[in-house]
């Protein structure tokens, strides 16, 4: 193997492929990447037997086909730390890899290809394409609410569910709910499928070019996304996700307008002074005035006022803050409408005119 590659090219595929990589493994071959080069073309592949990523680059000066595998961690600190726009020089030998920029000379050890696992290859059962920003807007709606390393494994990531021309993402982990959907330009089986808490990161990370489109794949055990320059697999999550239909409020009869910002900020400045382990603040409710208390340990308190649009019967409800300005940074409008029963009940976010997300949020005892 041998072959020239601009500094700033290997860079990009690199950054990529390598957050598939799983460095604390069994396996030493799998803190690796596989590298492949054919045809003035350079392929690389980083996978944690999950998630599998493939990134591509050109390649050019004397080129010699090869395949090997490298240390992920070390190659990408190396290509980091060289200048901008500097030229890589790359020549297999034996099982070294050398790589010189420069004055600068490096040499990994390789492991041999044929030992790098491959992912296995599956029937798509849907397919279909639509625009990057189109489907980061989506995971951005959405993917703070997926649970990390809870016990019901199958709430450890984002549920896709396809309905004709509807592509949505829901997420919960059981003390709150995220569901957004967007129109797409296809018509689609119903079908659902749980996307893994990695692969929801990995595959955002992929969504840089905001129209380019991204075709996606879904099997019955996986799901692939493919980009112009990448390509991404993730298995998916074998359970069965709850009806979250059943979670989204009913019946709320008491309504809030209020700007998105303003309610932001005094939440931000409340949960200065709110207790650090349970992050409560108090929301009181009266006529066209929202008040946020929050306290702590030590007997530091906090108390915002702001108006509001609301007509109904005095409320007092508690909320963890942190869930809250969660769900305002998920929200783009101007303006939100927060739907309440009584201090009791679990409370209905959503943008007051868009209703393309909506969020449920359970209430705390305080």
């Amino acid at each position: 193997m041998k072959f020239s590659i601009d500094r700033d090219a290997l860079l990009k595929p690199l950054q990529l492929v390598s957050g598939a990589v799983e460095r604390r493994h069994n396996l030493p071959i799998l803190a690796n990447l596989l590298v492949e080069v054919s045809n003035h073309s350079l392929k690389m592949t980083g996978t944690d037997l999950e998630v599998e990523l493939v990134g591509s680059a050109e390649v050019s000066g004397e080129v010699q086909e090869g395949r090997t595998t490298v240390p992920a961690k070390k190659l990408l600190d190396i290509v980091k730390s060289l200048p901008e726009q500097s030229e890589i020089k790359i020549e297999q030998q034996e099982n070294k890899w050398l790589l010189r920029s420069g004055r600068s000379r490096f040499s990994l050890a390789t492991l041999p290809a044929e030992e790098y696992p491959n992912v296995e290859s599956f029937q798509p059962a849907i397919e279909f394409s639509l625009k990057q920003g189109t489907l980061k807007s989506l995971i951005d709606a959405t993917q703070f609410s997926m649970a990390n390393q809870d016990v019901r494994y199958y709430l450890n990531g984002l549920l896709l569910e396809t309905e004709g021309n509807v592509l949505r993402a829901i997420a919960t982990d059981g003390h709150r709910l995220a569901l957004s959907h967007r129109e797409i330009a296809a018509f689609l089986p119903e079908n659902q499928v749980i996307v893994p808490r990695k692969g929801v990161m990995e595959l955002a990370r992929l969504l840089d070019s905001e129209d380019q489109d991204i075709h996606i794949a879904i099997g019955e055990n996986a799901i692939r996304a493919t980009t112009a320059s990448a390509v991404f697999t993730s298995k998916l999550v074998d359970g069965r996700f709850p009806d979250y239909r059943r979670v989204l409020p009913k019946g709320g009869d008491k309504i809030v307008l209020a700007s998105r910002n303003q309610l932001k900020q005094a939440l931000l400045r409340a949960s200065i002074l709110s207790n650090e382990k349970f992050r409560g603040v108090r929301v009181q409710l009266e006529n066209a005035l929202l008040k946020i208390t929050a306290n702590n340990p030590e007997q530091e308190e906090a108390e915002e006022i702001i108006d509001v649009d609301y007509a109904g019967q005095p409320l007092e409800i508690g909320f963890n803050v942190s869930y809250l300005l969660d769900v305002l940074n998920g929200l783009k409008a101007d303006e939100v409408r927060i739907t309440l029963s009584d201090g009791n009940s679990s409370a209905l976010i959503e943008n007051h005119v868009e209703e393309d997300s909506m969020y449920v949020v359970m209430p705390m005892r305080l």
